[in-house]
């Protein structure tokens, strides 16, 4: 499955799974030393009242079940920013992810 696919699969199943007032799914890949297609790195945007009264562990476990599946197999690295639509009020935006100092 190349990275497009995934990248496709995560918006839908996110999508479909929360109410979200604001959702970018970007590739990183990119920005780390390993062969083209061969690990998947991902940073999601994910701002949903569904996560009110929640605490980012809780948070970050409802989108991990919601891509275990992804998680499990064609992605290797998730960063994940969510927020409550009014705490993105005050940010409106998530931080940069940091370059990749490299594997082994």
């Amino acid at each position: 499955m190349n990275e497009k696919m995934v990248e496709e699969i995560i918006v839908q199943k996110l999508s479909g799974h929360f109410a979200a007032h604001h959702l970018s799914v970007d590739n990183e890949s990119h920005m780390h030393n390993v062969p083209p297609g061969s690990e998947s790195h991902f940073k999601v945007v994910l701002v949903s009242d569904d996560f009110m009264g929640k605490n980012k562990v809780k948070q970050h476990q409802a989108v991990y079940q919601v891509l275990a599946e992804e998680l499990a197999g064609p992605i290797h690295a998730l960063a994940l920013h969510t927020f409550t639509e009014q705490q993105w009020q005050l940010t409106q935006q998530a931080p940069d992810s940091p370059d990749c100092l490299g594997g082994s």
